[in-house]
């Protein structure tokens, strides 16, 4: 299937990114299903329930799509699974190619392995789609303080919409209250931001939710979002 790519201008995402900035993810969600129909992509790292619930909630039979990198928590995967069952929503598991097995390649190059298992796949997703939803929030830390709503990725030249870009932790607490959502089952376990379990740890910094994430490096992104 041929996907259209719809080209917005800069101004045109800064009227969106205003109009947005008070409205209801429900509806951003909305208006993106809408916009791009089957072109749209929404993807999940199932560290919470909040963008999976809202997507399956807005948009009926939607896929919400979770990279397994291969070295995911078990609990993880347990937790996409559970959320999907209970809320009846569509996931796919989305894995790297068959050229790709299990190694140490994280104990020598972490962004060589973030590229072969989360970019890679992740962008062989997005090859025939023009909108990809994520729930990159602004509170999650220093690096995602200035995340907009939505934005013209360049290098995938797709149309990248966070729905829950401006919700404090508050407000996600509140949503999971509403919903009576369960949470990541290692939050408990002190971790505030979940990835792979060669590289995240729990995390005792308040200020910044990535804290955990690739400790003793420089890196602070795995490459899906800069």
């Amino acid at each position: 299937m041929t996907i259209e790519r719809p080209h917005f201008t800069a101004d045109e995402l800064r009227k969106l990114n205003d109009e947005f900035e008070t409205a209801q993810p429900s509806d951003i969600l909305a208006w993106a299903a809408k916009t791009f129909g089957h072109g749209l992509a929404v993807t999940s790292s199932f560290a919470d329930p909040i963008l999976a619930h809202l997507a399956w909630s807005t948009v009926p039979g939607i896929d919400v799509v979770l990279i397994d990198t291969q070295y995911l928590f078990a609990e993880t995967m347990w937790f996409a699974k559970h959320l999907a069952d209970r809320s009846g929503g569509n996931l796919r598991i989305l894995t790297p190619t068959s050229e790709v097995g299990k190694d140490d390649l994280w104990m020598r190059d972490t962004d060589m392995c973030c590229g072969v298992r989360k970019v890679a796949p992740l962008e062989q997703l997005l090859s025939n789609r023009s909108s990809w939803v994520t729930g990159l929030r602004r509170d999650d830390g220093p690096t995602r303080a200035n995340t907009p709503i939505v934005l013209h990725d360049v290098l995938r030249d797709v149309i990248k919409v966070n729905p829950i870009a401006n919700w404090t932790d508050a407000d996600v607490a509140s949503y999971m209250i509403d919903n009576e959502l369960p949470q990541h089952p290692l939050v408990d376990r002190g971790y505030s931001s979940i990835g792979c379990w060669p590289c995240t740890v729990p995390n005792d910094d308040p200020n910044n939710r990535r804290g955990g994430r690739w400790v003793g490096q420089s890196k602070t992104e795995c490459g899906l979002h800069g």
